[in-house]
Formats: structure tokens, C-alpha cells, sequence
């Protein structure tokens, strides 16, 4: 199963809603929705259609949940999330950032510190 759509079901479950009272309730295919939250079906590419199920799990614009559910469903796709790729003084230090994760193990406290020092820069 893809992170993406662990991430999805954990948002419903949450809710206490089953996938099919879920996708009753929104107007989604169930099957769909049972193969991406399964990882057989790849993210949206749509970011019409990612609001759209954002919106159903009722994710808060701007939250981490927000943010969490956009950047796994970019990094499935192998994408770069579009609010970074907006920035262009973060995409300039982006580079780093990967010769960074390539070069070596970074563990989550370093990683973190990397992501601050970069949103500071």
C-alpha cells in the first residue's frame, strides 16, 4: 500500500466513516476509491481532484493534514508539490537538499533542521 493511500484511509477512518458511507455520501466510486486507499491506483493527478477529496475528509486548508495529504500524493507521483515549486528562493535551495539525502543518512532531527533552516533562508 502506498503512503498516500494509508494517509487517505487513516483521514477517513478517523472520521468514522466506512468506504462505502464515505463515497456515498461524496459521490465517489467505492471500488475506485478501495484500489487508492489499497495503493493499486495511483494518486490524483488533478489537483481539482485532490481538493475535491480533501475537501470530503474535511482536511483543513493549510493544516498539516492539509499539507501532508498534497505532498504524499506529489511524492507518489514523483513530483515536486506545487506550492514549493511556486517558490522560487526554496526551489534554489533545493539542490542542497538532495545532494544532502543522497550523500548520507539523515535522521528525522537533522532532516527537520534542514527543512527550518531552508524555510528561514
Amino acid at each position: 500500500m502506498g503512503k498516500f493511500g494509508e494517509f487517505f484511509r487513516a483521514m477517513r477512518a478517523k472520521r468514522r466513516l466506512s468506504l462505502r458511507e464515505f463515497c456515498l455520501a461524496n459521490g465517489f466510486d467505492p471500488g475506485n476509491l478501495s484500489r487508492l486507499e489499497r495503493g493499486l491506483l495511483p494518486p490524483p493527478e488533478s489537483r481539482e481532484k485532490l481538493e475535491t477529496y480533501a475537501k470530503a475528509l474535511r482536511l483543513k486548508k493549510g493544516s498539516d493534514e492539509w499539507y501532508t495529504f498534497f505532498d504524499l500524493a506529489a511524492a507518489e507521483r514523483g513530483r515536486i508539490p506545487e506550492d514549493v515549486l511556486s517558490d522560487g528562493e526554496l526551489i534554489s535551495k533545493l539542490p542542497v537538499l538532495f545532494r544532502t539525502l543522497r550523500g548520507q543518512r539523515v535522521d528525522d532531527e537533522a532532516l527537520d533542521d534542514l527543512v527550518e533552516r531552508i524555510r528561514r533562508a
